[in-house]
């Protein structure tokens, strides 16, 4: 499965919740107006550079953690039956031939690497097209992936790509636009000449075949490595140079526009808040090279020593953080899921089952997003390693021993689904086994329609209440 860590999800949610201070108006004098501030566009601007840096980042990681499934193009082959916790729909597009995984990895590529580029583009049409391809990718994973609230949060971010005249023909109101707009004809030829680069460089850099007597659309990655380290090497500050000149385009269009409103009074005043939030995102801009430039770490050596302690003074509160999501694909031979079981006499074993992770074959996958069921997701980072390596596990088997209801709650909400609901067990233990998504030609009588597993080994001991081992554990983990 695709590696996604909780911590990441939940600082995006923390930069982007302290970006919503600075976005949400200030209407101190005029209180319920929800007129438009000229300031808006340049706070606006910061929740774009975010989601830049998020998708951006997204697209490199997997090409310079050398996962072999990500340069192989088959990263999408596993990584619908062996992400966290899988839907239906996963079930479905793990159906689809390789070929065509395959072009939706160079899609993912595409999208995440070359579109986030175009957040910047001075033309609309490009970041409207920027913003339907972020979320076409965003719907595509809800679709196939409980990723709780993360892809909702990066399509809210996106909205930073819209303007009022577009969302005003959403709602029915059609809007001016600010300001002349590029001339017609030069628009579109700058617009097609674009797109055209878009699809030249996919061409190529994937060499891109169409096989009329397969009837499929062939692609490899056609640049070694070595090739994309120099070009990331190569682009990423003069990425931030472009960043740079997009920030300070839309400062000063915002004080024209500070200068436009009439009375002194509501000058100064738009002017004042102006400065303000100009000079806050002026700041994160600053800061956010830090962790942004993470990816390439000769372009992070070159920024000026006072912006590294400027991010290192303010690190701890993570207003600014790096991202990469899906970095490695795991679970290539199949999905190691622990499952648990609990007895009373130590011979006969009853499994224990989850509301949302992998168990019975028979079950459909759930859907469960924008909740974020937190056991369900560590038992599939448990199952990457030992139990050693997940010290909380020993603490949940002692409370199931114990029978302790908050924890029984979190693997079961409906009590008759719990097996040992009148009494706890006596004795517990887990087993690791590997999971795969069956393929429609298994669907017949008598097979399990969604999953089909293997028994691995041994993955925690059986052990009771006041057991040696468990008790060793404990201490050894300071959970005793």
């Amino acid at each position: 499965g695709s590696h996604l860590a909780a911590p990441l999800r939940d600082s995006l949610l923390l930069e982007a919740g302290f970006l919503a201070v600075l976005v949400a108006p200030l209407r101190l004098l005029r209180a319920g107006s929800l007129a438009w501030s000229p300031h808006d566009s340049v706070t606006f601007w910061a929740v774009r550079w975010l989601l830049f840096r998020l998708m951006f980042a997204s697209g490199v990681v997997k090409l310079t953690s050398r996962c072999p499934t990500w340069w192989g193009l088959t990263a999408l082959t596993y990584h619908y039956e062996s992400q966290c916790i899988p839907t239906p729909g996963a079930w479905l597009a793990h159906q689809l031939p390789v070929w065509l995984h395959k072009l939706c990895v160079v899609a993912t590529y595409v999208i995440e690497v070359a579109v986030p580029v175009l957040f910047f583009a001075p033309l609309r049409r490009l970041r409207l097209f920027a913003f339907y391809c972020q979320v076409l990718l965003q719907l595509l994973i809800i679709l196939t992936g409980n990723y709780n609230f993360f892809n909702v949060l990066t399509i809210v971010l996106a909205f930073s790509l819209l303007d009022q005249e577009h969302v005003g023909r959403w709602l029915g109101r059609p809007r001016k636009k600010h300001g002349p707009g590029w001339p017609s004809g030069l628009g579109w030829l700058l617009e097609l000449s674009t797109y055209g680069l878009l699809l030249y460089g996919t061409v190529q850099c994937f060499d891109l075949q169409l096989r009329w007597d397969r009837r499929q659309l062939e692609s490899r990655v056609a640049f070694t490595y070595h090739e994309f380290t120099t070009w990331l090497r190569t682009v990423t500050l003069p990425l931030v140079g472009v960043a740079f000149l997009s920030l300070s385009w839309e400062i000063l269009v915002a004080l024209y526009r500070c200068v436009c409103i009439r009375g002194c009074f509501w000058k100064l005043w738009a002017t004042l808040q102006w400065a303000v939030m100009a000079t806050a995102t002026v700041s994160l801009f600053a800061i956010s090279l830090v962790p942004f430039t993470y990816i390439e770490h000769e372009s992070n050596a070159k920024l000026w020593p006072g912006i590294q302690r400027m991010f290192g003074a303010v690190e701890r509160f993570q207003v600014v953080n790096s991202y990469g999501l899906f970095r490695r694909m795991t679970g290539v031979g199949g999905r190691p899921e622990v499952i648990l079981e609990g007895s009373y006499d130590g011979h006969s074993w009853t499994e224990i089952e989850f509301m949302y992770k992998p168990g019975n074959v028979s079950v459909a996958p759930a859907l469960v997003a924008p909740h974020q069921p937190r056991l369900d997701w560590q038992l599939w980072f448990a199952a990457l390693g030992p139990h050693q390596g997940s010290p909380w596990f020993s603490a949940l088997v002692l409370r199931l021993l114990q029978g302790q209801p908050d924890v029984i709650r979190l693997l079961q909400t409906d009590e008759s689904q719990y097996p040992f609901h009148a009494r706890p067990p006596t004795f517990v233990r887990a087993q690791l086994y590997k999971y795969w998504f069956t393929s429609a030609s298994e669907a017949r009588p008598g097979v399990s329609p969604w999953w089909r597993r293997q028994h691995v080994q041994e993955f925690f001991p059986a052990v009771s209440l006041g057991d040696p081992t468990l008790d060793a554990l404990l201490r050894q983990h300071g959970l005793q």
